[in-house]
């Protein structure tokens, strides 16, 4: 999908695609990570305003969806294991209460060791949709073309071209967040692979067809 389109329609289509592409990858324990991060930690944090935070087995949860729905790198789910429940809750306190300034909250986050920018907007993403969208890869080369940085600097330019373009696509009843930009770029490309995948397979079976029948003759 090109991120300079405004059709409504369209990304809305690729929005409600997400689950079932999601469930196209086949990777164990996705489908409830992503139900937690998606539905159940939004809420836990909101329950716990006016001072939310993260646990640390929240962090390890949320790291392992980051991991499962992108490229898995185990040094960093070490890293989040060996933190302490204390320094977590107070990292991820001082993150949330620096919004709606995404650069100082970013910050505050990334103190903690194996939390980078990408991780540190997956926390407030949860919290935040609106204004913090997730750095996935998907969505990063979609919008920039690149996935090279992962620096707050290309963090902040990145989160303000999703949350503009949800302004964008908002109106005649549907709201967009820059959360759902970025889940409907991340969705558009699964579905670009598995297309291109599909294309992959066709002409070989189609050949292998061809060589039984020569075979015949």
């Amino acid at each position: 999908m090109d991120f300079s389109s405004n059709d409504r329609a369209q990304w809305k289509a690729e929005l409600e695609a997400y689950e079932s592409r999601l469930e196209s990858l086949a990777k164990a324990d996705l489908i409830s990570l992503d139900s937690f991060y998606r539905k159940e930690l939004p809420l836990l944090l909101r329950q716990r305003d006016p001072d939310p935070f993260l646990s640390k087995a929240e962090l390890v949860r949320l790291m392992r969806w980051k991991l499962s729905r992108g490229k898995w790198r185990p040094r960093l789910l070490d890293f989040v294991s060996s933190l302490e429940e204390e320094e977590v809750q107070s990292a991820s306190k001082k993150g949330f209460a620096f919004l709606p300034d995404l650069s100082e909250a970013i910050s505050s986050l990334t103190v903690m060791k194996g939390v980078g920018p990408a991780t540190a907007s997956a926390i407030l993403a949860a919290y935040a949709p609106d204004i913090a969208p997730f750095m996935s890869d998907e969505a990063m080369m979609a919008a920039m073309g690149s996935v090279k940085e992962y620096t707050l600097k290309q963090y902040m330019f990145f989160a303000e071209k999703l949350q503009q373009k949800a302004k964008e696509l908002s109106g005649e009843g549907e709201c967009f967040t820059a959360t759902d930009v970025e889940r409907a770029l991340w969705s558009s490309a699964m579905g670009s692979k598995s297309l291109s995948s599909s294309r992959k397979v066709e002409p070989r079976a189609k050949s292998n067809k061809s060589t039984k029948r020569k075979r015949k003759h």
